[in-house]
């Protein structure tokens, strides 16, 4: 049996570095965002409303259900949240 190993989760979760990235670049947005959301100490209704969501689709977010999430929706959701996204572009190692 062969032992692999990897940098992180999403390199064994996807079938491909590109599709690895988006998955690494959402969790950080979705991580950063449950923070946020978090700090606020308002009832999810509230904080759905802040973002222009409905409280089931909060729910999702807080629970950190990744897949229901595009890297467009959640860089939107960031934006409504007050918060300033940085994207650092480095050669692969």
């Amino acid at each position: 049996m062969d032992v692999q190993t990897f940098d992180n989760v999403f390199d064994a979760l996807a079938d491909t570095p590109a599709e690895a990235a988006n998955m690494k670049a959402r969790a950080e947005l979705l991580s950063a965002l449950n923070a946020r959301v978090r700090s606020w100490n308002v009832p999810q209704e509230a904080a759905a409303s802040r973002l222009g969501i409905t409280r089931p689709r909060l729910n999702d977010l807080v629970r950190g259900k990744l897949g229901k999430f595009s890297l467009d929706a959640l860089v939107n959701l960031a934006s409504a949240a007050g918060l300033v996204l940085q994207i650092k572009i480095a050669d692969a190692a």
